[in-house]
């Protein structure tokens, strides 16, 4: 089971310097995966503050080139450098906000993969996609873009779910990840406003292997509550 928390755009290096030391000291499960994946400028904080501890630090994003002309982006190799674990690809908001499509996507994924890293990959339909019945269709493509590997699971995450406080049904989920599965045989997790109140009945099913936490992450004790709801399913 793992439990990865996207911190989005919150937590510069202070702010997760405090955070990690006290996740250091928060009762978290010992059965259970935890990732924490901060903005870039405060990866190395979080490699700093959590060495030493099974906390995994994951980067949200990576490019395909190791280095190169390309402005505002950061490669695996700088991401190891720093002592980063693995990395997020392909989010909603990366692809929604700044162009990420089903190639580079999948290009992102690979060159991380080959470099060391660990991969999360994103899928999810948007709500339009779902009212109109598209959302295999659309899973099915997305996926299409990956390649089986030890070292990559697979977050659904359904778009009209991502900081909404909507969230998708156990039964939503599990076919979902059921579809998934038979693509691609990876772990796979949930993620769309997942809280402390909801991961046990969304990460009930087999087919569930752990949650892509987005707000719930940025509290320790919300965060550490996840891991430990989600132990009881392991």
């Amino acid at each position: 089971m793992l439990i990865a928390g996207n911190w989005k755009m919150f937590k510069g290096p202070a702010e997760t310097r405090a955070f990690g030391i006290d996740l250091r000291e928060a009762d978290l499960p010992t059965s259970v995966e935890v990732v924490v994946c901060p903005p870039f400028v405060s990866l190395g904080a979080a490699a700093e503050v959590l060495a030493g501890t099974e906390i995994g630090v994951f980067a949200q994003n990576c490019h395909w080139d190791p280095e190169g002309a390309f402005t505002g982006e950061i490669s695996a190799p700088m991401l190891r450098e720093l002592g980063v674990y693995g990395t997020i690809v392909g989010h909603s908001e990366r692809r929604q906000h700044f162009g990420d499509t089903d190639e580079t996507v999948g290009r992102r994924c690979r060159a991380a993969i080959e470099s060391g890293l660990h991969v999360i990959a994103c899928v999810g339909e948007t709500e339009h996609e779902r009212s109109a019945g598209e959302t295999e269709m659309v899973l099915r493509r997305q996926v299409a873009a990956l390649d089986a590997d030890d070292n990559l699971v697979i977050a659904y995450e359904p778009v009209w779910a991502i900081g909404t406080g909507k969230t998708a049904t156990p039964e939503i989920a599990r076919q979902a990840h059921e579809t998934i599965k038979e693509l691609l045989d990876v772990p796979v997790l949930y993620g769309g406003s997942v809280n402390a109140g909801n991961v046990a009945e969304l990460l009930a099913h087999d087919a569930v292997d752990g949650a892509l936490v987005g707000g719930a992450s940025l509290d320790v004790e919300s965060f550490a509550a996840i891991c430990r709801a989600a132990s009881q399913l392991s």
